[in-house]
């Protein structure tokens, strides 16, 4: 079994309220959620208007499964701009003894 966590980073140029950053975080956590199937939340600067950091959490049998899955989150984020930038991306893969 593999686990895999990535926490990222995003600024967020264009919200100038707490309501307008939630309003795009809420969409695309909705989306990879639904999307990948997997625990995904944010996680700080939770009072700050344009930054943003989001944790995923996934479990498979498979590395490259966890690879494909990472990499599809990864692009659906990149997707988001010009409302969101990825500022920084911290992916790793741990492998579970059995």
């Amino acid at each position: 079994m593999f686990v895999a966590i990535s926490i990222f980073e995003l600024h967020l140029p264009e919200c100038r309220s707490l309501k307008g950053k939630r309003k795009v975080i809420k969409g695309m956590i909705e989306r990879i959620h639904h999307r990948f199937r997997v625990s995904i939340a944010e996680t700080d600067f939770h009072d700050l208007h344009q930054r943003s950091e989001i944790a995923v959490a996934v479990v498979s049998r498979s590395e490259s499964e966890l690879d494909r899955i990472l990499a599809g989150i990864r692009d659906l984020v990149d997707a988001v701009a010009p409302e969101a930038f990825l500022t920084r991306w911290e992916p790793q893969i741990l492998e579970a003894e059995r």
